[in-house]
């Protein structure tokens, strides 16, 4: 017996030497550079994996930090957030639209990358916000466009203004374009000297970002272009904002500012500062964070991340305005409704 145990931890012993050789041996993960040397992140993407992640912590995991939350743990999480996308798979579309069968989305079986999204604070949890900003949130939602950027059922329907730029198929804004959703969570990624364009499935969305000349390989004529100059002024806003990108070593950065107010994401104001961070940790695999920098709406600058996963599956259109029966359908049940009430 005393041989027999022996002859165990020796081999045990091997087997661990062998692993770690392995491990030794393995090359580090280095990512792919595009002919002019700037990291390469070109092609297809997807969020789709990320469904169901709660944004924050969520209280039955008080005192947790993400990276003691291990692959078992992380493992039943993602098995009870399925099970509740099955159980509320009758209410998807509202009553406004209605359900869809089951083929038409994409979130079911996802394969969660983590606990929740909020990984600064620690805590994971979206630090509280500014008086003027609760204010502001109060009153954006009592008048026309109330609901603007947002998303969720009910509200008012006296005119399509009061529904939000989602519903009417204009935007989502950002990040909300890039945020997972029951279907369209493709994005394409097309680089070039000077450059990165995403495109976004849902809603169409599509960013040209010009490059810091200082930090990206570009070209002559990229080079050329002053780039490294001042951001446009202050009075041009758009609903994706003014994107300027740089690397940093493997990292591509994201700057965007000059938001409208007519977009906020979870009750951002016009002067919000959005840094995104696009970095790959494996092939196949880029993390994405988004740190949110506006003092008008929070005491401190917070962030969120989570991973898009390799796609050979490009964008489809999204056709949302020419088939968007959704709209005409909640104005004309809304009147309805308010017959009904005389």
């Amino acid at each position: 017996v005393v041989a027999g145990t022996i002859a165990s931890v020796h081999s045990q012993e091997a087997s661990r030497r062998t692993v770690t050789a392995r491990a030794a041996r393995a090359k580090p993960f280095v990512a792919p550079k595009t002919p002019w040397g700037d990291p390469d992140l070109q092609g297809g993407w997807t969020n789709v994996n990320e469904n169901g992640i709660p944004f924050e912590r969520p209280d039955a995991l008080a005192g947790k930090q993400l990276e003691t939350v291990d692959d078992s743990e992380l493992a039943e999480l993602v098995k009870e957030r399925d099970e509740a996308r099955v159980r509320g798979a009758a209410a998807i579309g509202g009553r406004e639209t209605g359900a869809g069968p089951v083929h038409w989305y994409e979130h079911y079986g996802a394969k969660n990358s983590r606990a929740w999204m909020v990984i600064d604070p620690p805590d994971g949890r979206i630090p509280p916000q500014t008086p003027a900003a609760l204010a502001r949130i109060s009153g954006r939602a009592g008048g026309r466009g109330g609901r603007a950027g947002g998303a969720g059922e009910g509200g008012r329907a006296d005119s399509w203004l009061d529904r939000s730029f989602y519903d009417r198929c204009i935007t989502r804004g950002l990040p909300g374009s890039m945020m997972p959703a029951i279907y369209g969570n493709s994005y394409e990624i097309v680089q070039g000297p000077g450059y990165v364009a995403i495109q976004y499935e849902m809603v169409n969305e599509l960013r040209v970002i010009p490059l810091d000349p200082s930090t990206s390989s570009g070209s002559s004529r990229a080079q050329s272009r002053d780039d490294g100059g001042p951001r446009i002024g202050s009075a041009i806003r758009a609903y994706m904002g003014y994107a300027r990108g740089h690397f940093e070593g493997e990292t591509h950065v994201i700057e965007t500012t000059n938001f409208t107010d007519k977009v906020p994401y979870r009750g951002s104001s016009e002067h919000l500062k959005l840094t995104e961070r696009f970095t790959q940790r494996a092939p196949g695999i880029v993390e994405w964070s988004v740190t949110f920098d506006d003092p008008h709406t929070w005491a401190r600058p917070w962030t969120f991340a989570m991973n898009l996963t390799k796609t050979t599956e490009p964008p489809f259109e999204y056709a949302c305005h020419e088939g968007n029966y959704a709209m005409r359908n909640m104005l004309t049940i809304a009147r309805e409704e308010e017959k009904s009430s005389r």
